[in-house]
């Protein structure tokens, strides 16, 4: 079966909603290459939106799953619980950043985990309002998507969302945003919308993802974390995309030196297992009453197994440092080509191996380039290399190799990438 037999079968059956990037059915992964149905060959420069951070298949995850199988599938953790999720959950709240003794729980996506974020903090406070920031992602449910500051596709035709949300600009000096003037609209906020004694939390990705790999400065998470502490507001980081060492730590928020009241995590978890979790202060974690929180599949076995795994890859083969030598070497090429094509590459940024290449015209970085960007990604698919796209404005390209990827293979697909560049401009 062919992928354009696939595709044809697909577009009969799954909503029209639910689209793919790509015509490429993959029938086998290893570490950051992919076969599809015709038998090609990918360079994998998305890891699944940052999901498989050790690779595909990485034997010591694929191990520790077939083991779980032969042992428990399900039974629902809020009824016969199991071993596997109290031994992640230690895990969990001993790496979490910070001195606060901590608790965690366990959903199925990051869109779960973000809502449960803010049931927690609601209930913690017994307060209502939330906070979050334009081009901030949170998920695809009627909450997250009111948290989310991306209209399309994200949120086009699906309103009305929730109310008691309340907006941010995200700092970022590339675009005219200082730290600033962030906080200075937080202090508008509070005082021509909502005062602080009715804001339950404030949500932020201290690195953006489908906002475009932004980075808050340090100095803004430090001050957004005084100002939290100072009015009883939940500080929440969603950190879905950005854990798990992408970003050379464990967690980005370890850049900035600060505690969470409230963590999110998914992606990178489990290694391709459907599992999320919430992780925070275990005084405010524990606000909700028994039966609150969880969920049919929360917390399932295999996920949580898959999870142990995955923690002892990234300790055995020090995650973070090969995020770091990644995002060096990948760099490294970009800004060869930034130097080459100053008109059409406005920016190249990173924060370990979460990388990211703003496109411009006429080197005019409030010119975005959507076109060429949709043009880039949609070649590379055809050549062998499947990159992913982000930013409000449609117009950067983002790298998410495997951290297990093999550097000759971060090598050969830089030169695919310059090649395809240089044909397009």
């Amino acid at each position: 079966m062919s992928n354009s037999d696939l595709q044809q079968r697909k577009d009969a059956v799954i909503a029209r909603g639910m689209g793919n990037m790509a015509p490429i059915y993959v029938e086998r992964a290893l570490n950051a290459e992919l076969w599809d149905a015709d038998g090609k060959r990918y360079i994998d420069f998305g890891a699944g939106i940052a999901v498989v951070n050790t690779g595909h298949c990485h034997p010591k995850v694929i191990a520790a799953v077939k083991a779980q199988l032969d042992k428990v599938t399900h039974t629902c953790m809020t009824v016969t619980p199991y071993r596997e999720a109290v031994e992640l959950a230690e895990k969990l709240v001993r790496i979490a950043p910070g001195s606060t003794p901590k608790k965690a729980m366990f959903v199925s996506t990051g869109a779960e985990a973000v809502e449960n974020a803010v049931k927690i903090a609601r209930a913690y406070t017994g307060r209502s309002a939330i906070i979050a920031f334009d081009g901030g992602f949170h998920g695809r449910t009627n909450m997250t998507m009111g948290l989310t500051g991306k209209v399309v596709p994200y949120k086009a035709g699906f309103g009305p969302f929730p109310n008691e949300i309340y907006r941010l600009p995200y700092p970022n000096a590339l675009h005219g945003v200082s730290e600033e003037e962030a906080l200075h609209a937080l202090q508008m906020r509070f005082k021509t919308d909502v005062e602080p004694g009715r804001v339950a939390a404030i949500i932020i990705e201290p690195v953006q993802g489908e906002g475009g790999f932004y980075r808050a400065p340090v100095s803004f998470l430090q001050s957004l974390r005084k100002l939290c502490s100072e009015h009883g507001v939940m500080l929440i980081c969603d950190e879905i995309q950005s854990g798990f060492a992408r970003t050379g730590k464990m967690f980005a928020i370890e850049y900035a030196g600060i505690e969470a009241d409230i963590m999110t995590m998914a992606k990178g978890i489990a290694g391709g297992f459907p599992l999320s979790a919430v992780v925070g202060k275990a005084e405010i974690m524990d606000a909700a009453n028994p039966g609150g929180l969880g969920g049919t599949y929360a917390g399932s076995p295999i996920g949580c197994a898959a999870a142990l795994a995955v923690m002892d890859v990234i300790e055995e083969e020090q995650l973070c440092q090969r995020a770091v030598a990644i995002g060096e070497q990948m760099v490294g090429h970009l800004n060869t080509l930034k130097a080459k094509y100053p008109q059409r590459i406005g920016e190249v940024r990173h924060l370990g191996a979460m990388i990211a290449v703003e496109l411009v015209q006429d080197g005019n970085i409030d010119k975005p380039d959507a076109e060429l960007t949709k043009k880039l990604s949609a070649e590379a698919a055809k050549r062998g290399l499947i990159l992913l796209t982000c930013g409000i404005r449609a117009n950067v390209i983002r790298f998410l190799p495997a951290l297990t990827a093999p550097f000759e293979i971060i090598d050969e697909g830089m030169q695919l990438f310059s090649d395809i560049l240089a044909e397009l401009v």
